[in-house]
């Protein structure tokens, strides 16, 4: 399966809830087994909180800073970020063109080094 953003950015802003005050800036493309491929265009703040499973970013448009339990990384197009289950990581400042690809994947609690 080929997937294409632009779709997706589209159908973007989804409507606020109580946690994400200024619309719900991400929709899922696909779902397999344990893993989805969402696509994600914050705005504004990011509200993320951490979440049960390893994830992939992959940065496909804008640069900016994601922090991941405290430490501040620098990103840019063509970027890939991984992010542990349950770690606290938020992207930061000026989130204007952003717009990545997200991966949720594996068991609950993560994925273990063997």
């Amino acid at each position: 399966m080929i997937f294409m953003a632009a779709p997706y950015h589209a159908q973007l802003p989804l409507a606020a809830t109580e946690k994400w005050k200024d619309g719900v800036w991400d929709v899922e493309a696909f779902r397999h087994g344990s893993m989805s491929l969402l696509y994600f265009a914050p705005q504004h703040t990011d509200y993320q909180t951490p979440h049960s499973q390893d994830e992939l970013y992959f940065i496909l448009e804008g640069s900016g800073v994601i922090e991941i339990e405290g430490q501040r990384h620098a990103f840019a197009p063509g970027s890939a970020i991984f992010v542990g289950a349950g770690q606290c990581h938020q992207f930061v400042g000026d989130l204007a063109g952003i717009r990545m690809w997200a991966v949720f994947y594996g068991p609950t609690g993560g994925e273990r080094d063997r």
